[in-house]
């Protein structure tokens, strides 16, 4: 039973990348014939996709150009390995991935599962004869093949720019399987922004492709926002495509070097990239529900703005029928006192005692409410000195609380100006600020537990012995309370509420005659405060 897969990519690809629509998704679901097998579909093309399950010895399946590289070719053998499957691939024909536009520097080949999640299986680099050869490894089972040229190695979704698809052969192995597929995963344009254009790229023999390859991906992320919501990770990208452009120029730095580093200024553009992309989506979806919260909060004041109008109406309704029976009320008074006037006497008399029961009376009214006054009075201050209490005891628990879960990681201390978690000199090199893994992770859990009590403040300090100049130590000291700062913020502590000073030599706390003491001398300590814990500071 074989079972074919359909993904649409788009609906027009022309040689030029600068003018392609956005794909319409559409899928089907079909048998053909005795090899199980899956169809993706490419405008009016399918590629098949085979489910290989777990087998001894290998299968082929064999590449065909797209009309946009109708020469290109290849074969691929898939074997089954523990627990992966491996690629070996070979393809001829193709031809420079400028062709299809500026920014397309490489190509790359994809396994596209039958769910439509694409996972790069590595960069299809052109040889001097235009072939070229990939082995890789996926953990996927059921999967097609394809290639496509693309800015960088590194990118994370393919393009439409599809050069080549794999075609199922007779005697190509496999199994069928009910599947479902999502088209969106093959979007294009998640790399490219709207209207952007990249510089022109002039390609110098003498330089490796992997050099221009690390110019796109940087230019890509800056595009994306990431020197804006990934600043760490894109500057250390800038820094090493700086390293890059001098290792370009300097004639006593071999080849490999170059590539190296290039291809780590790709991979490090792009992780800042991907990071931008979340965070902007993050403050997206943030956005929009607080403008659902605002709108909420606006038709419940239009709710109470009506309910006021009602209770207002109701109430100067119960005013005036109030009048007009304090009218019909004076009114019988009046007739009632006219025929009464023959006993006014009498009636004078009754009035005067009844005034004299009723000052008798006001004035006990008025001494057991001011008693009852200064009591209610008496109640409120008890009752705010014990709210007060109660908020200095719930400060101090959050503060002991807060220094038990610090000391757990840290050695934590208490002090006047808040609580003081210090770093050792070991968790750095020797002379570098750089942190080491075990300080990353020691950073990352207080980073954790900072996160759970907003208000706080984290002033980062440096410190050194006095080994070495005064100009020298108050740099180290700045540079290593800037990268505790850096990696804080990375792991979610809000950047306002943390800042970063060196102190160099200036404050040790032991003595620098020996080793002990120097050690001791060499820290980063963390002063964290804020009311929240009962620790009053000054703004940042």
């Amino acid at each position: 039973m074989k079972r074919m897969l359909l993904f649409v990519v788009g609906s027009a690809l022309s040689l030029s990348a600068a003018a392609q629509s956005k794909p319409q998704a559409t899928m089907v679901l079909e048998s053909a014939g005795p090899v199980p097998t899956y169809r993706v579909i490419v405008i009016n093309r399918s590629v098949e996709a085979v489910n290989y399950q777990h087998r001894s010895g290998a299968t082929s399946v064999d590449f065909a150009g797209t009309t946009l590289l109708p020469s290109a070719n290849g074969t691929a053998k898939v074997r089954s390995k523990r627990g992966t499957m491996e690629v070996e691939a070979e393809f001829g024909n193709l031809q420079s991935p400028t062709t299809f536009g500026g920014e397309y520097l490489t190509y790359v080949l994809w396994a596209i599962s039958p769910e439509g999640r694409p996972v790069n299986l590595g960069e299809v680099l052109v040889g001097g004869n235009d072939r070229s050869k990939l082995t890789a490894t996926t953990d996927l089972q059921a999967f097609a093949l394809i290639v496509t040229a693309e800015p960088y190695y590194a990118v994370r979704q393919p393009s439409n720019v599809v050069v080549l698809e794999n075609v199922v052969r007779a005697d190509t192995k496999g199994t069928s399987e009910a599947v479902n597929a999502k088209y969106e995963l093959m979007e294009r344009g998640g790399y490219i922004p709207s209207g952007y254009k990249f510089d022109p790229v002039v390609l110098n023999a003498s330089l490796p492709l992997e050099f221009y390859e690390a110019r796109n991906a940087l230019r890509i992320a800056q595009s994306e926002g990431a020197d804006t919501y990934a600043s760490a990770s894109y500057q250390h990208a800038v820094q090493l495509m700086d390293k890059a452009d001098a290792y370009a120029i300097d004639k006593h730095v071999e080849r490999k070097q170059l590539i190296a580093i290039a291809r780590e200024a790709v991979q490090t553009a792009e992780d800042a990239r991907e990071i931008a992309v979340k965070k902007i989506d993050e403050d997206n979806l943030a956005n929009e529900r607080q403008a659902a919260s605002d709108a909420q909060a606006i038709s419940q004041a239009q709710a109470d703005a009506a309910t006021r109008l009602k209770d207002q109406a109701q109430s100067d309704t119960a005013i005036a029928q109030a009048n007009a029976d304090k009218a019909q009320s004076d009114l019988v008074a009046n007739q009632i006192a006219s025929t009464a006037a023959i006993t006014s006497a009498q009636s004078d008399a009754a009035r005067a005692q009844a005034d004299l029961a009723a000052n008798q009376t006001a004035s006990a009214n008025a001494i057991s409410s001011a008693q009852a006054d200064a009591d209610q009075s008496r109640l409120a201050a008890q009752k705010a000195q014990a709210n007060e209490q109660l908020a200095i005891n719930d400060k101090a628990a959050m503060r002991a609380q807060l220094s038990e879960q610090l000391n757990s990681i840290l050695a934590t201390r208490e002090s006047a100006r808040g609580l003081i978690v210090s770093m050792s000199d070991v968790l750095f090199d020797t002379g570098h600020y750089s942190l080491k893994p075990g300080a990353r992770e020691k950073l990352a859990k207080v980073a954790g537990i900072l996160i759970t009590y907003p208000g706080l403040t984290i002033e980062v300090g440096g410190y050194t012995d006095n080994v070495g100049g005064d100009a020298m130590n108050m740099k180290l000291s700045e540079n290593r309370a800037d990268s505790v700062r850096g990696y804080l913020v990375e792991q979610g502590v809000a950047s306002g509420s943390v800042s970063a000073k060196g102190y160099g030599n200036t404050l040790p706390v032991a003595t620098n005659d020996n080793s002990a003491g120097r050690q001791e001398n060499r820290r980063v300590e963390l002063v964290v405060s804020g009311d929240v814990i009962g620790t009053r500071v000054s703004p940042l």
